[in-house]
């Protein structure tokens, strides 16, 4: 698992567990009402108060005059006075009072849908990010090329490439001397063409056979020499190769990110077929 990969589950598993904590909070919110609780302190303050007011003292009393007799007062029920207390209203900040559910899931959505698009940025990023070093799309370094040369020739005289899979490459022998569709073009290097491994029909694997000495692709017949020149079949062109560079110590360097086209050749320049095809034949 690669270092990006391994980034990229973090930032995935950060954003889960965020989201998962925002619906948490909100559930445990939604079980106490969902409001801001009030202080005791508020509480008490909020209470009707009675005030006891001192009595006043009683006049002293005058020599009574005479007088005629009062008539008797009728005597009246008492009446009962509903005492009614405004409510106290207290302004609380918006520090105190929080945060309110709807505002809540309004940001735990948001946060979690930007997080959804950082990583999915990322992955885009990663897949979109050349490679600089090393793998397909870089310079792939093959090894020597006197060594890889030899490998490719057999001792009776046939040719069984090398096969490189960093470069999806064939490191195969380049005749002498080279055709012209393939000089001055820097696709030969150390007496060796790189071919590429995907036919230039539909972008299927070719693999190599032995018997003919030639490259024949297995899913629509098209074939080719030993060199990817065109031979027959639906193919358009030659196989592509990719441009070669040796470094001083004779060390091969695959340009994979520079990819040369050919047209067919007007004539093979290598025996092909030299036994028999590994596939049926099929028309050009």
């Amino acid at each position: 698992m690669t270092g990006q990969t391994i980034l990229l589950l973090g930032v995935a598993a950060a954003a889960i567990a965020a989201a998962v904590g925002a619906f948490a909070i909100a559930w445990r919110r939604a079980q106490t009402g969902g409001t801001p609780t009030v202080s005791r302190e508020t509480l008490e303050a909020d209470r009707p108060r009675v005030v006891e007011l001192p009595a006043e003292p009683a006049p002293e009393p005058e020599a009574p005059e005479e007088a005629e007799e009062p008539e008797p007062e009728e005597e009246h029920e008492p009446v009962p006075v509903a005492v009614v207390t405004a409510p106290k209203v207290v302004e609380v900040s918006p520090e105190e009072a929080g945060v309110t559910r709807r505002q809540f899931f309004n940001r735990a959505l948001g946060a979690t849908f930007f997080t959804f698009m950082g990583v999915l940025s990322l992955d885009f990023l990663a897949f979109l990010w050349p490679k600089l070093s090393g793998g397909f799309g870089s310079d792939v370094n093959a090894g020597p090329a006197a060594d890889l040369l030899e490998q490719a020739v057999n001792d009776d005289g046939t040719v069984t490439p090398v096969f490189i899979p960093e470069a999806r490459a064939y490191v195969v022998p380049a005749p002498e001397p080279v055709s012209e569709q393939f000089r001055d073009k820097g696709v030969v290097a150390g007496g060796v063409f790189a071919l590429y491994q995907r036919c230039v029909h539909l972008g299927c694997r070719v693999p190599w056979c032995q018997p003919s000495q030639g490259f024949e692709c297995p899913c629509h017949g098209s074939k080719y020499t030993s060199i990817g020149e065109y031979f027959l079949g639906p193919a358009p062109r030659n196989l592509d190769r990719f441009v070669l560079e040796l470094t001083e110590g004779g060390e091969l360097i695959i340009k994979t990110g520079s990819i040369i086209e050919t047209p067919r050749a007007p004539r093979i320049t290598v025996k092909y077929p030299q036994g028999p095809s590994c596939i049926g034949e099929v028309g050009a």
